[in-house]
């Protein structure tokens, strides 16, 4: 489903502290651009609405935390969420905030950034050490011609490794995308170092995290829909 166009989004975004619209100055230092430099850097691809993200930033208030997305009115709400979750804001709805800019100097361990990650290595670099990636319920593109758009597909699972460190965290709906995924996974030399056909019934699958429902993943597991997912080793 298309996001319809948020006519404040583009305004908000700019106003906002984190948020950047140059993502790439700042390859091999995005570090700078947190309060604590020396923190775990994570990335979160595609980032939606943001629910996954918020929740994930502010309950690892140690961890920092970049998000990125294409769409003007996905990186707006996600925005919101994170005010949201950090307590800035009552409503993804409400549009008034007083004292917002100040306000949003609360959330120091999350950025958002608007990028197309099919040229993702332009904007980060192997110095950003980050260490782990998430890709959750990203476009399944089921036609075969439109492929090489997943985010798992192997042309951008090449670019991750040129800075990734880790891991990589990956969850969706499509058996299709989940199966191929494997396959790409493998053809790029990335280990599977666990995965899962239902996520639903799996304890602590994801090591360190809690699993964090989104209203997609609610969406899909009320409807019945088995979510799958797994946790991939970047190749030494």
């Amino acid at each position: 489903m298309r996001m319809r166009f948020k006519p404040w989004a583009r305004e908000e975004l700019e106003t906002s502290p984190f948020y950047i619209d140059n993502p790439e100055d700042y390859k091999n230092k995005w570090n700078t651009l947190f309060e604590n430099k020396d923190a775990k850097l994570r990335l979160e691809l595609g980032c939606g609405k943001g629910q996954f993200i918020a929740k994930l930033a502010h309950n690892n208030l140690d961890t920092n935390y970049i998000a990125i997305d294409l769409v003007d009115a996905m990186l707006g709400l996600a925005k919101r969420n994170i005010e949201v979750e950090y307590g800035i804001r009552k409503s993804t709805y409400k549009e008034d905030i007083e004292d917002e800019i100040e306000k949003q100097k609360i959330v120091k361990n999350v950025i958002l950034t608007r990028y197309d990650i099919a040229r993702i290595s332009n904007i980060f670099g192997k110095e950003d050490n980050i260490d782990r990636i998430y890709i959750n319920f990203c476009n399944p593109w089921p036609r075969g011609k439109h492929h090489k758009k997943r985010l798992t597909h192997t042309r951008n699972l090449s670019q991750y490794k040129e800075f990734l460190q880790e891991k990589i965290y990956f969850k969706t709906d499509d058996d299709e995308l989940f199966n191929d995924s494997i396959e790409y996974f493998k053809e790029e030399n990335y280990a599977i170092e666990k995965m899962t056909y239902d996520l639903a019934s799996e304890d602590n699958f994801w090591e360190d995290e809690e699993n964090i429902i989104t209203e997609h993943e609610k969406m899909f597991s009320d409807e019945g829909i088995k979510i799958k997912a797994l946790i991939a080793i970047k190749p030494e």
